[in-house]
């Protein structure tokens, strides 16, 4: 069966309001074993909106749409779902007490308009919303399928897990474990050098595939196998993940749900060592990725961004001379920024960053995107310079990576301070 996924929303095409809901229900077809070949956006146009349905009933068994379904004049994808296919919308008294029940428990008075979402096309199948007041609608007509769902991804998620899952694997009787993926993490080379290394793998491979997703500071390798079971899915996969791995070693620091910042974190745990980090340019990015990861206490000390020269001088302890001499961004700075923070923290471990993140302040000498990086672990001190391209978040994200990657590498040599 194929599928088209219909995301309506004047938000939407502004850019106000990113689109994640028809990613999820893309990758969760894919694990169906439903094809989407097609994804459309549309504004908040009844005309434009059954234009759009009905393009897509022409080309696709179902169609899921998300939005809509609110309780304002400019939410009308059931009324333009029902008109398409000739149905008079009917008023459902359960679904009704429902919504009372919903703002009964915060205390407040139903306005009049929300009655609008108990009214569903007649002979449809309503989809439960636990978390909101719009329930989503299931019509079939004939061969074609319509699925409609709410807007916010909280309300949106549960309810297509719940009842939506369920609903296609009965109609497709295909088994929702028959396809499996597994990503692999790639920090370090671009999407052209990991291509050029896979080259061969990426044209000859059928089952499993691999697909190459860029991200802003990282590569993901996507290896999706489609087999019985996701045991034998995954013994599929086996032997070509470890072909890759050996292709692109060091570069792989993670799988599917694991961040470089947790890895690194793991890796320090299984070292009993811990950490301290001064920031300038990332202003505490390095930090916040750091401390994203539950239990980082154990092994995080301190975390300080010292972005004026003066914090530098008076937490940091940089010399004022090397200030003056080599500027804030310098190899010189950095390391002394590196030793400042674990003489602070009293760490095994220090780390520090130093540069422009733009969009002005450089020089044809010390141009936007120069980073300096400093590691210190016991008697062992290093300054890597680098030249990172992008706008401001971009590099203050680069810088984070490349930071977190340097501690990797090191730690995953086993090299103790």
């Amino acid at each position: 069966m194929s599928a088209e996924i219909v995301s309506t929303g004047t938000e939407l095409l502004l850019g106000h309001t990113l689109n994640t809901n028809a990613q999820y229900i893309a990758e969760r077809l894919a694990a169906l074993g439903v094809y989407c070949y097609y994804q459309t956006t549309v504004g908040d146009n009844a005309d434009r909106i059954g234009l759009v349905i009905e393009n897509a009933l022409n080309r696709a068994d179902i169609v899921i749409t998300t939005g809509g379904l609110g309780p304002t004049m400019d939410d009308l994808t059931k009324e333009v779902v029902a008109d398409l296919f000739g149905l008079p919308m009917e008023m459902h008294p359960d679904h009704l007490a429902k919504i009372e029940a919903f703002f009964q428990r915060r205390g407040r008075k139903m306005p009049e308009n929300n009655k609008k979402q108990a009214m569903l096309p007649a002979g449809s199948q309503a989809i439960p919303n636990h978390l909101g007041t719009a329930p989503g609608v299931i019509v079939e007509q004939g061969d074609k399928i319509v699925i409609l769902l709410p807007g916010p991804p909280f309300e949106m998620r549960p309810m297509f897990e719940e009842t939506v899952v369920p609903y296609l694997a009965a109609k497709t009787k295909i088994n929702p474990g028959v396809l499996h993926s597994r990503t692999l993490k790639v920090v370090g080379p671009g999407e052209s050098v990991i291509e050029d290394r896979l080259r061969d793998l990426l044209t000859a491979q059928s089952n499993p595939t691999i697909a190459l997703l860029a991200k802003t500071a990282e590569v993901h390798v996507r290896l999706t196998a489609r087999a019985r079971t996701e045991t034998e899915a995954a013994a599929l996969m086996g032997e070509l993940e470890g072909e890759i791995r050996q292709r692109l070693h060091p570069y792989v620091y993670g799988v599917d749900e694991e961040s470089l910042a947790s890895v690194v974190g793991t890796l320090l745990k299984e070292r009993n060592l811990n950490l301290a980090i001064a920031e300038s340019c990332t202003g505490g990015y390095i930090a916040h990725q750091i401390t994203n990861v539950p239990g980082s206490s154990d092994y995080f000390l301190l975390g300080l961004a010292s972005y004026a020269n003066s914090a530098k001088e008076n937490v940091l302890a940089v010399d004022e001379e090397t200030l003056r001499t080599y500027g804030a961004v310098s190899p010189e700075t950095a390391l002394a920024m590196a030793r400042g923070v674990r003489r602070l923290a009293g760490s095994d471990i220090a780390a520090a960053v130093t540069g422009i993140a733009g969009p002005g302040g450089g020089t044809e000498e010390k141009p936007v995107g120069l980073v300096y990086a400093a590691f210190v672990a016991g008697d062992k001190e290093e300054v890597e310079k680098l030249q990172l391209f992008g706008d401001r978040v971009t590099i203050k994200e680069k810088t984070t990576y490349a930071v977190l990657n340097r501690l990797r590498v090191y730690l995953a040599e086993e090299v103790r301070p």
